[in-house]
């Protein structure tokens, strides 16, 4: 659906234009909050120096934090931030419960907030959280290109002690996730909306999967997440803006598409989101939260195979 805009158009005689009123002139509309950004490790080791920043580290497994993190850095596994409702997996919490665990991870809107997964296999993880953070407006958001795994393997900083950070009143802010439910999806369907599975192929097919029933949603074209990452130095980051958009366009993935990404869980499908909408500028995309496991799990809905 494209934006609706309004045009005001004023019209003043001749000596009328140029008089103090005593009508209240039209505020402007607020300035939309700077989508999340892809920060650079030489970048990052600069920042690091000169200004306050909240880093999180949102890799997997807890034991990998404790063996070492990024200096500063402080510990959010992504399942805290998902639980089941109403028998699915993998849901989205409430406003308030992100209010209260990002307050207390010293989360405001006045410092940067830097995410940083594995890198190797794993900026799902950050670009997950990256996309809730937006959900709420935040204005300074960025993923670390390469992760974990590239700023070790370029020798950067390793520390094991933990940051003593204080709590921050994270703003009472609406909660607003470019996301899609199964009605929305089911209606962008019927519409010519796009739908893009971002699973590793096999899945897609159908060949595998731990669902009650494999394969993927009827129309949905598969872009593999990680295909969007290209070795580089000492780790994987993400391709040059000009080969993505190139490498999309050829599946038919345009920005004048009504896009839903999905996945399995969400968390596949924000990578994909994030390559669309923060760094090529797509305008209408959004994850369907639900997902393969709820999609999969309703036997009335229909299920394609093959690759």
């Amino acid at each position: 659906m494209k934006p609706a805009y309004r045009w005001a158009v004023v019209v003043c005689g001749a000596m009328a234009c140029g008089r103090p009123s005593s009508a209240p002139s039209a505020e402007p509309a607020p300035a939309p909050a700077p989508l999340p950004r892809l920060i650079a490790t030489d970048t990052l080791a600069r920042w690091q120096a000169d200004r306050p920043m909240v880093v999180l580290d949102v890799r997997t497994d807890v034991f990998t934090y404790l063996k070492g993190h990024l200096p500063g850095a402080e510990y959010l596994n992504t399942e805290t931030v998902r639980a089941s409702e109403g028998g699915i997996p993998t849901r989205l919490l409430t406003a308030g419960a992100y209010r209260e665990l990002f307050g207390r991870l010293g989360i405001g809107f006045d410092r940067p907030v830097v995410i940083y997964s594995a890198g190797e296999s794993h900026n799902i993880d950050a670009t997950f959280v990256a996309w809730l953070l937006a959900g709420f407006g935040h204005p300074q958001v960025y993923v670390l290109d390469g992760g974990f795994f590239k700023w070790q393997l370029e020798q950067r900083p390793v520390v094991q002690p933990y940051p003593r950070l204080t709590t921050a009143s994270f703003p009472d802010r609406p909660f607003r996730p470019e996301s899609a439910s199964l009605p929305e999806v089911q209606a962008a369907m019927r519409n010519g909306g796009l739908l893009v599975d971002a699973r590793p192929p096999d899945q897609y097919a159908g060949e595998t999967g731990s669902q009650m029933r494999h394969g993927h949603i009827p129309g949905a074209i598969n872009h593999y997440w990680q295909d969007d990452l290209t070795q580089e130095g000492f780790g994987h980051v993400w391709k040059p803006v000009d080969q993505l958009r190139q490498t999309y366009a050829a599946q038919g993935i345009v920005p004048e598409r009504d896009i839903i990404a999905y996945c399995n869980s969400a968390t596949e499908a924000s990578h994909v989101y994030f390559t669309l909408r923060y760094l090529l500028g797509y305008p209408r995309v959004r994850i369907y939260v639900g997902s393969w496991t709820e999609w999969a799990e309703d036997a009335a809905l229909p299920v394609a195979v093959g690759r």
